[in-house]
């Protein structure tokens, strides 16, 4: 499903959406002079689901050739027409904690906690919101029942231990609430615990979920395997700096957050069996991307298990990833200009636009992009 596949069905006839222009491409595009606000579009608040579909899978599908620009309208559901036997769909199975905690600091202030990362059993980084900021030594408790000390801080996280014997994973799954994304402006449900989750989830750790794979339930997964499309599974937990904002004005000198990822032999195997044979390798959302870039970043993919701060903006050149499944994404978020790394800043904001104007839902629980590019397979 490439270029030619788009010629044929005369995708594209929009009038109001612009070709790519030459030197729009993303591998020579000149990004010292790219800016955070060449990443913006209009977006219509009405527009950012708040709820997730009624079933997983019911959500729609843009298609984007990134070689072309040509882009076209689908549903998810159609996702097997669109991909061909000898494929390799590439997922984090990350599982999302309920990280989010309410409290009071030692002085009676109330506090929310969100967990960034678990350093051990029982120490942790977090983000803490309160009215004045907690120092080191500082006592925390939570309405569950249980308390914390404030180790250190660092930036703006603070890395707080239990004061208990039980392990974080464990309180916070019978106390934790799910951290919905700043822009659902509702509080959590019973049913979020299961929507805000993969069913593939399997590795505790992400505090956001990587949305590109809400959209798959079983019965598409064995679907798709059953017509030779292979799947293959990274790990990369999903931190809270995924929404931080970009503050610089020139990405290139954005500083990227950390997070962490395993790329492990049997995927690096299954990755080159794919390209012998003529398969694409598609990676299922961004978090997927950074962390197979990240293990091919001397051009082969080779096993890694670590800390990634790859920042994947217009101008770099991709090793590991022939196409990509991809919710729609904030504007000037550094998930945005991965995107537009991959198909071009041009064919993306082209293809949001049309997105926008055909009432897409965005972000989290929202519609999906699939977009591909030229590979010598295709």
């Amino acid at each position: 499903m490439d270029s030619e596949f788009f010629s044929r069905q005369g995708f594209n006839d929009d009038p109001s959406v612009t070709e790519p222009r030459a030197g729009d491409d993303p591998a020579t595009e000149p990004t010292g002079a790219l800016r955070r606000q060449d990443f913006t579009y209009d977006l219509p608040p009405e527009l950012i689901a708040q709820q997730p579909p009624a079933q997983r899978g019911d959500s729609r599908l843009l298609v984007l050739d990134s070689a072309s620009g040509a882009f076209c309208d689908r549903r998810f559901r159609e996702l097997p027409e669109l991909l061909r036997p000898g494929d390799l769909l590439v997922f984090n199975d990350t599982r999302v904690i309920p990280a989010r905690l309410f409290g009071r600091k030692a002085s009676g202030g109330r506090l929310e906690m969100l967990l960034e990362r678990l350093l051990d059993e029982r120490r942790a980084l977090v983000q803490l919101n309160a009215s004045k900021s907690p120092k080191p030594g500082g006592a925390l408790q939570f309405g569950a029942g249980f308390t914390a000390t404030v180790l250190s801080r660092h930036g703006d996280l603070f890395e707080i231990g239990l004061d208990g014997d039980e392990p974080w994973l464990t309180l916070l799954e019978r106390h934790g609430q799910t951290p919905l994304p700043p822009y659902i402006r509702r509080a959590p449900t019973p049913a979020d615990r299961e929507r805000y989750q993969t069913v593939y989830a399997r590795q505790p750790g992400a505090v956001a979920a990587p949305t590109a794979g809400l959209h798959f339930d079983q019965n598409l997964l064995d679907q798709l395997a059953a017509m030779g499309v292979a799947q293959a599974f990274i790990t990369l937990h999903v931190g809270a700096g995924t929404f931080q904002p970009v503050r610089v004005e020139r990405i290139a000198e954005h500083t990227m957050h950390s997070e962490w990822i395993e790329v492990g032999a049997e995927t690096c195997a299954q990755i080159a069996t794919a390209r012998a044979r003529g398969g694409r390798v598609i990676a299922v959302g961004t978090t997927a991307t950074r962390a197979l870039e990240t293990a091919a970043q001397t051009g082969a993919i080779r096993p890694w298990r670590g800390e990634t701060r790859i920042f994947i903006y217009p101008g770099y050149r991709f090793h590991a990833v022939d196409a990509l499944i991809t919710n729609f994404h904030l504007p000037e978020s550094t998930l945005l200009m991965l995107v537009a790394a991959f198909a071009g800043r041009a064919a993306t904001l082209n293809a949001y636009r049309h997105a926008v104007a055909q009432r897409y839902r965005f972000f989290s629980y929202g519609d999906a992009m699939l977009i591909t590019r030229r590979t010598e397979a295709a």
